[in-house]
């Protein structure tokens, strides 16, 4: 029920920077998160362009060969590790789920902040290393280069790890949260389906995390101590490091697309006014991925040099991975089905994922397949489908997501002409930069090089031209979300009609987030 007593909320009860910083509110704590993410967003962009711009021409256009390598470094692990990696949970997942089920806030507030001061840390180490001596390993930290080049390989990987943590407290915080915390009524079959893709998605962050995390303390170790791991030199093995890192490296994929699918299943279900098809088959398909992601990281590795018996199991567990996936797509295609379908903005982002991230599957069950992988491996077409999945799918959704709750968040409506063109911008543009990528691909052209042949050009000119747009596109975003807080009209409580709990309080919610104990009857989604 919503407070019309009073005006405060979450934003104006407390003031001073300092109430910000050392705020146990877990709204303050993803708002924090959002102004962190955009920021490492914004980096990551710069030397996502930078590479593009390189490759615009052949030969040297803009920079060294291992200053674009460093670039390529950059670009990816920024991407990965804190923007990626947490942004979908950090951000909207902090904000709204313990709205979602109708509690006061996270199960473990203080680890809540714990896990923003870990990523901020984290972040400044990484960030660090642009000043001290810059890395050239690529985001994987492959061995045994990584162990014999120059550079703050262990400041970084050590960076890494602290990241990791956070992302580890961040898991355990949801879980706990989302068994303990419902509201009377909230049963598990319940809660909405943004929620089980955070719970499936908690269970990742707590498996997979420690294993990538022991991986780079040992890489660290032995670039310290000179302990034998994975360099061959002193006994060791880098195909081990592969095993390590893409054990946890493919669930993680899932840690990111996983809470998009919640996002995207809760824009369509409310912009199409419709009971959303088959509850319990996309809660449970949430489930069935995670499981499945911890058995598929072998394909990653069909070159190098494991046994064929090894590559068909693998082969077959990552085509097996695209049942639940195919379960999701097929239950929002019938959600929309004869749906009354609204095209605000939020739901052109989603509808965007649909597209971007079926051709990122459907190149994925290529790729799972050995003798198509062989071919692909380590070319453009492994880079496409790479950013289909992860641009196409994750920041799809978190953009929609953003449209659809920044209401309820601050309390504002936003331009939704300029929302519009954004999409126009980043899906066109996300189309022409990384479409041709798949025809470099086939064409043979190896990812991560600083220069390549005259037929490669035309089509890497098309890319850089599309990363332009891209880049566009997100600056008018931002504009539309300053413009939103600094100008925007007063939000009403539920602006786009929805059934789920949060947009059962006032906007911006109150401190508390619920002035009385919400008592839940039925699920969301079971009387539209």
């Amino acid at each position: 029920m919503a407070n019309h007593d009073s005006n405060l909320n979450y934003i104006n009860e407390f003031k001073g920077i300092k109430s910000w910083l050392f705020s146990l509110d877990h709204k303050r704590i993803g708002i924090l998160y959002m102004i962190s993410v955009m920021f490492f967003f914004l980096l990551g962009g710069i030397a996502a362009l930078g590479i593009r711009l390189e490759l615009f021409s052949v030969g040297p256009t803009l920079m060294t060969a291992d200053t674009y390598n460093q670039f390529m470094t950059y670009h990816g692990a920024i991407m990965v590790f804190m923007v990626i990696v947490p942004g979908i949970p950090a951000i909207l997942g902090n904000f709204f789920l313990p709205l979602h089920i109708g509690a006061k806030d996270v199960a473990f507030p203080r680890l809540n902040l714990l896990s923003w001061y870990m990523l901020m840390l984290g972040a400044a180490m990484a960030i660090a290393t642009l000043f001290i001596h810059r890395l050239d390993t690529g985001w994987t930290f492959y061995t045994p280069y990584s162990i014999k080049t120059s550079g703050s390989t262990a400041l970084m990987v050590v960076a890494v790890f602290i990241m990791g943590m956070s992302s580890v407290l961040t898991g355990l915080n949801f879980i706990a949260t989302v068994h303990k915390l419902r509201c009377e009524g909230m049963t598990m079959y319940r809660i909405p389906l943004f929620v089980w893709a955070l719970y499936s998605t908690a269970i990742l962050q707590v498996l997979a995390t420690p294993v990538l995390a022991i991986t780079l303390l040992l890489l660290a170790m032995e670039r310290i101590l000179g302990v034998g791991i994975f360099d061959p030199a002193l006994g060791g093995d880098p195909v081990l490091f592969q095993h390590f890192f893409w054990f946890y490296s493919h669930p993680a994929v899932y840690i990111m697309i996983l809470p998009a699918m919640g996002v995207v299943s809760e824009l369509i279900t409310t912009f199409s006014r419709k009971t959303i098809f088959g509850y319990t088959a996309i809660a449970y398909s949430s489930l069935g991925i995670a499981a499945v992601s911890f058995f598929v990281w072998g394909h990653h590795m069909y070159v190098s040099g494991q046994s064929e018996t090894a590559g068909i199991v693998f082969s077959f567990l990552t085509m097996l991975v695209g049942v639940p996936t195919a379960i999701k797509m097929f239950n929002w295609v019938s959600t929309l089905y004869r749906g009354s379908i609204s095209f605000q903005s939020p739901m052109l982002f989603a509808l965007g994922f649909l597209f971007l991230f079926m051709i990122g599957g459907v190149t994925g069950i290529m790729l799972a397949t050995l003798a198509i992988d062989v071919h692909f491996h380590d070319t453009y077409f492994v880079v496409a489908h790479f950013h289909y999945v992860m641009v196409g799918g994750t920041l799809m959704a978190l953009m929609g997501g953003f449209y659809y709750w920044i209401p309820k968040m601050f309390g504002k409506m936003y331009n939704e002409g300029l929302a519009r063109l954004t999409f126009v911008l980043i899906f066109i543009g996300f189309n022409v930069t990384f479409f041709p990528q798949f025809i470099l691909g086939a064409m043979g052209m190896p990812r991560r090089y600083f220069d390549y042949i005259p037929a490669y050009e035309s089509l890497n000119r098309i890319s850089t031209v599309g990363s332009w747009l891209i880049g566009a596109g997100f600056l008018i975003s931002l504009y539309v979300i300053i413009d939103c807080l600094v100008r925007g009209k007063k939000a009403p409580e539920n602006p786009w009609g929805s059934k789920t709990l949060e947009w059962t309080v006032a906007s911006p919610p109150p401190h508390h987030n619920f002035h009385h104990d919400p008592v839940v009857s039925a699920g969301p989604y079971e009387y539209r």
